[in-house]
């Protein structure tokens, strides 16, 4: 085959420029093209501009083929020295190859950009800070400036401004969305409006940050489809002295808005998981305890993981109506541990709060208590120990009745420490109940300790698995001889971290009940003067 029947555009060119043949190929390209034409009156100007180097000598070797347009397409001019100081010149037509890797790199380019996005915006599960960050990687990749708007709080809409090179404004504002077109169905969520059909003229003033500069030219407003219901809509705008966006930048839009609506999905519903737990957790931990008509109270908490706040361990305090009624003291244990423990807890908790007009009947509460657990969908049980204060003069008289729990411990003043003959049978997992109560009664400065099994069962040591055990729980106690309650809880922590060290443990509560060494009793409101009680240890 000759260069005549080459597929590609060939010219040959003398030392004179002017064209001494033309194949097929390049008639197709340059109709008005002829043997013995003048090559500056039928090419480009670049190509004459590079013939004209190669016949000065000029064009250096590592120089790349010339390249430029003719009749819109792009082509590569390749040179090559033929006899006579001809030139023969070969056109490569590049404008495909060139489309392709211009797409190709525009595809990386937003691949990129939505990969950054994606880890930038899912690093935060703060709403707000989500939204600033969507707002301003959009203001920053896709436009000149975005405006965030997310779901309307009664009749006010929160906005999210930025712009390039600009800062990030949030503010709520009650807006009319009906006067942007589109807006109001991307905030439902339906399918957005080509840009091409949005009037930039008839945009309110109240779309276009602070600082834009010039009139808008090209508008894009997408939605940001979110978990089951939309997280918003997006507006991105181009002033007129840009190029308005094509149809590849406004499926990019979308692909970016997607990953930004369900970023701010995300964020909305774990800002509402955690409101609701806080909320119930609130009801879940243990109260802080406090003097109660003359008597103190001190209570310590400690769940068994350190990240977990709550489990299978309670107490609570119920004070008597004035100081003539008794205060009902109830410490308890639920079989198990972590939140499933933690929610049988609450309803234990509630409904010891309901039985409160019993309290003066140990055993029917624990009757009443034991029927509720045994008619509810939990298969859980429970120990617990129930203790009734009043005081009288200057001394506390107690009531006790265990239901399977371990016996209170009782510190006297002389460092005896008394173990309470209380037992019965669990609650939850018999038909019926078996209590016995026992009467006591403190003396100024004596105490009385309550107790779960975490603390005398916490294993630990010098070995790392001894038992810390009742009779090292006992010897400790009989140091804490005179000492208020608060300080007894927290001697009764100190030990039992100490002894476990860094091992695992269950669920750790303890309450002291004590009668102060003081004079008269003196209440105000209903309760006695004296300090809070830290909640947990």
């Amino acid at each position: 085959m000759t260069w005549a029947e080459a597929p590609y555009p060939v010219l040959v060119v003398d030392r004179h420029g002017g064209l001494v043949r033309i194949n097929e190929a390049a008639r197709q390209i340059l109709p008005d093209a002829a043997s013995g034409d003048w090559l500056h009156e039928q090419v480009p100007s670049w190509l004459w501009g590079a013939h004209q180097r190669i016949d000065a000598g000029t064009r250096g070797a590592s120089e790349g083929p010339p390249t430029g347009r003719i009749n819109g397409r792009l082509f590569e001019a390749h040179p090559t020295q033929a006899g006579d100081g001809d030139v023969v010149w070969w056109l490569v037509d590049e404008t495909d190859r060139r489309l392709a890797e211009t797409a190709l790199s525009d595809a990386q380019v937003r691949t990129e950009v939505l990969s950054e996005a994606s880890g930038a915006l899912l690093s935060t599960l703060n709403v707000p800070r989500c939204m600033e960050v969507a707002a301003s990687m959009a203001a920053e990749h896709l436009a000149e400036a975005a405006v965030l708007i997310a779901p309307p709080h009664g009749r006010r809409y929160p906005l999210t401004y930025a712009r390039q090179g600009g800062p990030v404004t949030q503010t709520t504002r009650k807006v009319d969305v009906a006067g942007v077109p589109g807006l109001a169905e991307a905030l439902q969520g339906f399918p957005p409006v080509p840009a091409r059909w949005i009037d930039p003229a008839l945009l309110p003033d109240w779309v276009i940050p602070d600082g834009f500069s010039g009139p808008v030219g090209s508008v894009i407003v997408t939605p940001l489809p979110g978990h089951g219901v939309p997280a918003g809509a997006l507006v991105l705008l181009r002033s007129s002295t840009e190029q308005a966006f094509t149809e590849g930048e406004e499926v990019f839009a979308r692909l970016f808005a997607a990953r930004a609506g369900a970023a701010l999905s995300a964020a909305r519903l774990y800002t509402e998981q955690a409101t609701i737990t806080a909320t119930l957790m609130r009801e879940l931990l243990p109260p802080a305890l406090h003097s109660v008509h003359g008597v103190e109270y001190a209570g310590g908490y400690r769940a068994a993981k350190d990240h977990e706040r709550v489990g299978g361990d309670f107490y609570d305090v119920h004070p008597g109506a004035d100081p003539t009624q008794e205060t009902l003291v109830v410490l308890g244990d639920v079989a198990g541990k972590g939140l499933d423990a933690a929610v049988l807890t609450g309803k234990i908790r509630n409904t010891l709060q309901a039985l409160l007009p019993l309290a003066e009947d140990h055993q029917r509460i624990l009757g009443l208590l034991n029927g509720a657990l045994l008619t509810s969908h939990h298969t859980r049980f429970a120990t617990m120990v129930l203790a009734s204060v009043r005081r009288r003069g200057g001394r506390a008289q107690v009531r006790l009745t265990s239901a399977g729990h371990l016996p209170p411990l009782i510190v006297r003043n002389d460092g005896t420490v008394e173990e309470v003959p209380t037992h019965g049978t669990l609650v939850g997992a018999l038909p019926a109940v078996k209590a016995h109560t026992v009467e006591t009664v403190l003396a100024p400065g004596e105490t009385c300790l309550l107790y779960t099994d975490g603390i005398t069962e916490a294993r630990g040591g010098p070995l790392g698995d001894e038992l810390f055990g009742e009779r090292r729980l006992q010897r400790a106690l009989t140091e804490c001889a005179g000492m208020p309650a608060e300080a007894v809880v927290e001697r009764v922590q100190m030990l039992a971290a100490q002894w476990l060290g860094a091992g695992r443990h269950d669920d750790m509560a303890a309450v002291a009940i004590s009668a102060p060494r003081n004079g008269s009793l003196k209440v105000v409101n209903g309760h006695a003067g004296g300090t809070r009680s830290r909640r947990s240890m």
